[in-house]
């Protein structure tokens, strides 16, 4: 149905916009320079539906290699988004957009995620700082460490009321649910399970409309994932009004969470955050703090499942650590410290299957790059995959190999699946947590096989199998500690 509205406004658009759209590209300010090699792609849709369906097909990485062959394995131009747009490709490209952040370039999103999140604008450099200067050093190790038994303790009721006595499970299903319940605990206290799965349906919808084609249709992702971001918003303003009132009285503390401390949080001037604008960053932040994360879990499973050794090295790491622990003893930091193999995994599995496929930037000034000249307000992404996948940094690409890991491990600018530079995700550290935590207890107490043994995978946005990687359990029948 998507598809189909995509393609109809298109083809309506093709034939009474053209003139227009050439008319606005040959009045734009006129650059010194050469431009970087490539195409534009249909008026005014651009190589958007191309670049998407590459990724509905399950190969995203395909639009990207085609280009880099075709143009250049350096930078090429394309228009995505409905944006003039140049796709920086290698380590080279990842390092000087990294590094050139609210210098030469500043993030961007496309306008789907100002519909989606309307309270403000969450591509404004002045956003992004306050947001960061608002959370506190919640996401630093030290922070952290904290939360590993609160971590523990979630993870095990997870596999308590999801896994254990079942035979078969929908893994996806499950791990959205577990990467969502954490977010859930961690940043708004909530602790519920059919709470959780009530609030956790919508939640793919608004990831699939971020990054959508922003055509306002009913039956479009871009539809969907307004209305499921006007009924989560809905649902976190009840939750932001009875937490104010238990702050007021005593039963919530200033400490326990995120949500408590924006609640209490003022700016330079002195003044609160309204409701909407709370309820939309703490949306954000669900997002983020599950979304990922789901997608890697799921693919920790696909690929433990299809390599027997792999598993096998993780299943006696984890083995090790749980025949240190007393009786019911938790999870510790030095506990996970232990864990590095499971994180060569883990890593290898972010590698193959990298839930943030890449990022916007937007050309603050014109500026040149490898020859070529980049004009102000040119957006600019770069992709994991252009390294990922990329024999020159990772040889034998699609082979699983957790030793590239090993030592110094990747050269740096190559393994990007949390970004990089100032942007890097601040969630990097609660990521590798919460994907550890469920390693641990997932082969302590179980062996698995697939039941759909040659899945396809989709990637729209997030990488995940088709049919959600259904699976036959076989518990260990051991006690997890």
């Amino acid at each position: 149905m998507d598809m189909f509205y995509v393609y109809l406004v298109s083809l309506f658009f093709v034939a009474v916009s053209f003139s227009i759209h050439m008319l606005f590209f040959m009045s734009k300010p006129h650059v010194e320079g050469k431009l970087p090699p490539g195409r534009k792609g249909w008026p005014v849709v651009g190589e958007g539906i191309e670049f998407l369906a590459t990724g509905w097909k399950g190969h995203p990485e395909k639009f990207i290699f085609d280009r880099m062959e075709k143009f250049s394995n350096q930078v090429f131009r394309t228009s995505l988004m409905l944006e003039d747009a140049a796709v920086f490709c290698g380590s080279a490209g990842n390092k000087f957009l990294f590094s050139n952040e609210n210098k030469l370039v500043h993030a961007w999103w496309p306008a789907s995620v100002d519909k989606i999140f309307p309270s403000s604008n969450q591509t404004s450099k002045i956003e992004a700082i306050k947001m960061r200067k608002m959370l506190p050093n919640f996401f630093k190790p030290e922070a952290l460490q904290r939360y590993v038994p609160l971590i523990d303790k979630v993870t095990q009721k997870h596999f308590e009321t999801f896994w254990e006595g079942k035979d078969q499970i929908v893994t996806y299903e499950c791990t959205k649910n577990f990467t969502f319940w954490l977010a859930c605990k961690i940043f708004v206290s909530i602790d519920d399970p059919d709470r959780v799965k009530y609030l956790c349906g919508p939640f793919e919808s608004i990831g699939k409309g971020i990054l959508s084609i922003p055509i306002d249709l009913p039956g479009t992702s871009f539809r969907k994932g307004i209305n499921s971001a006007n009924f989560i918003r809905k649902e976190l303003i009840a939750i932001i009004q009875q937490r104010k009132t238990d702050l007021e009285s005593g039963k919530a503390s200033p400490t326990q969470d995120i949500l408590s401390h924006m609640l209490l949080y003022k700016d330079e001037d002195g003044k609160s955050m309204e409701e909407y604008d709370i309820a939309d960053k703490i949306l954000g932040l669900l997002i983020g703090g599950h979304d990922t994360a789901s997608s890697a879990c799921a693919f920790v499973v696909k690929y433990l499942a299809e390599l027997p050794e792999i598993y096998e090295g993780v299943y006696k790491e984890q083995t090790e650590i749980a025949k240190l622990k007393k009786p019911g003893e938790l999870l510790n930091w030095e506990d996970l410290s232990k864990m590095k193999y499971s994180w060569n995994v883990a890593c290898e599995v972010l590698r193959l299957a990298p839930p943030l496929q890449g990022a916007f930037r937007e050309a603050i000034t014109d500026f040149m790059y490898n020859g070529y000249v980049i004009p102000k307000g040119w957006k600019l992404y770069w992709s994991a995959n252009s390294t990922h996948k990329n024999a020159e940094f990772f040889p034998e690409p699609q082979t699983f190999d957790p030793s590239r890991f090993d030592g110094k491990g990747p050269a740096p600018y190559t393994f990007v699946p949390f970004g990089g530079g100032p942007r890097m995700c601040p969630g990097k550290e609660y990521a590798r947590i919460e994907i550890l935590m469920f390693m641990h207890h997932l082969v302590r107490k179980f062996k698995w096989e697939k039941v759909i043994p040659d899945e396809k995978i989709v990637v729209n946005p997030m990488p995940n199998p088709a049919s959600g990687l259904p699976i036959r359990l076989y518990p260990h029948h051991v006690s997890s500690k």
